[in-house]
């Protein structure tokens, strides 16, 4: 069984899905409980998410340390394990990815060893059920911009820009 806690951030109201152990399984900027099952249908969970309950408060502090600046605050959150090998090797890969850095998919597939699956790279992040925690906010286009995000331009440019990633003249700094 799975549950759902809404937890309020400086960049608008996250819903976290976790079991009873404080596993993370979801953590998404939208409150469709039918939306998010979809998300966790596509990774062959079978599960419902099934109760409201008070974020737990291990994943609270997570993320409390996040928006404090502790971008090592997530390193002891277990997460759910699914998705195909190469999904996790890209979500691995994201993780690896310093606060404050970014790369193209096109790096990140040269990370993987392959780059000719720049494409496969993008669908992945596009899957990732975990905003911040598996940062796909550290992906832009390989000419620089902040377009891909699902959650939009400004949720991205704020995350990294409390990372310490600045933009001039269309390049990081």
């Amino acid at each position: 069984m799975l549950n759902r806690s809404r937890l309020s951030t400086p960049i608008g109201q996250m819903v976290l899905v976790h079991d009873e152990e404080e596993v993370l399984w979801a953590a998404e900027f939208h409150d469709d409980p039918s939306a998010i099952e979809a998300s966790l249908a596509r990774f062959g969970t079978g599960v419902r998410v099934e109760a409201d309950v008070p974020v737990p408060l291990l994943l609270q502090e997570a993320f409390a340390g996040y928006f404090l600046g502790q971008f090592d605050s997530f390193d002891d959150i277990m997460m759910g394990r699914f998705g195909s090998p190469f999904e996790r090797a890209v979500w691995a890969a994201l993780r690896a990815i310093p606060p404050g850095e970014t790369r193209s998919c096109a790096a990140i597939s040269v990370m993987l060893g392959d780059i000719g699956k720049a494409r496969a790279v993008s669908a992945a992040i596009g899957r990732n059920p975990l905003a911040i925690i598996v940062p796909c906010h550290r992906v832009i286009t390989s000419d620089g911009s902040l377009a891909g995000d699902g959650g939009g331009s400004d949720r991205k440019e704020w995350l990294l820009r409390h990372e310490g990633w600045t933009l001039v003249r269309g390049q990081r700094t």
